[in-house]
């Protein structure tokens, strides 16, 4: 072959194999102990709290739809992070709401968990979705976690510039990657 051959296409097939195989929901769970985000754009504003219960910091990608809402928020739901009585992560969310813990969720959107330093030192954000999908899908998993699993959820605010403080209980600190559904391409 003339011009290079084979070797350059596959060196440019390959690069791009990293975009496609990271197209996925991202999630970091924490169990708190309390949590509370602040609007930095509108301070009057009064802050947004929560007791026990889950913070999620949740990036969208233009991919993302009603499958990896369904699935995401009934791992949420369902994953098994709060300890029984023999002190074991043993017990879902669902099994401890309304017990000894009231349960509550603060989520958080937030599109930086896409950030992409492979070249230069500034991150690079072109991995998150358009704005408009992502306040979409974001705004949908909370309903769904609301209406679909009863659970109390408090959210940040869309696009603002906000503080977020917590005290993180266990440490437990999950990442949930919508790759890793049944019928998705695992990375890595």
């Amino acid at each position: 072959m003339r011009n290079g051959g084979i070797k350059p296409i596959l060196i440019w097939y390959l690069r791009l194999v990293p975009l496609y195989l990271s197209i996925i929901m991202r999630i970091i769970i924490q169990k708190v102990s309390q949590a509370e985000v602040v609007n930095h754009d509108e301070p009057e504003i009064p802050a947004r709290a929560i007791g026990p219960g889950l913070l999620l910091l949740v990036a969208v990608q233009d991919s993302d739809g009603d499958r990896e809402i369904a699935w995401a928020a009934r791992k949420i739901a369902q994953m098994r992070i709060f300890e029984d009585p023999a002190g074991k992560m043993n017990l879902s969310f669902l099994d401890v709401r309304g017990k000894n813990v009231k349960g509550e969720v603060l989520s958080v959107s937030q599109f930086t968990l896409y950030a992409d330093i492979r070249k230069g030192n500034r991150p690079s954000f072109v991995g998150a979705g358009d704005p408009g999908h992502a306040r979409a899908i974001w705004e949908r998993l909370n309903r769904t976690l609301s209406d679909d699993y009863d659970l109390p959820v408090t959210t940040g605010w869309f696009g603002a510039r906000m503080r977020v403080s917590l005290t993180n209980d266990g440490p437990v600190t999950i990442i949930l990657d919508t790759d890793q559904m049944p019928g998705k391409t695992r990375k890595g």
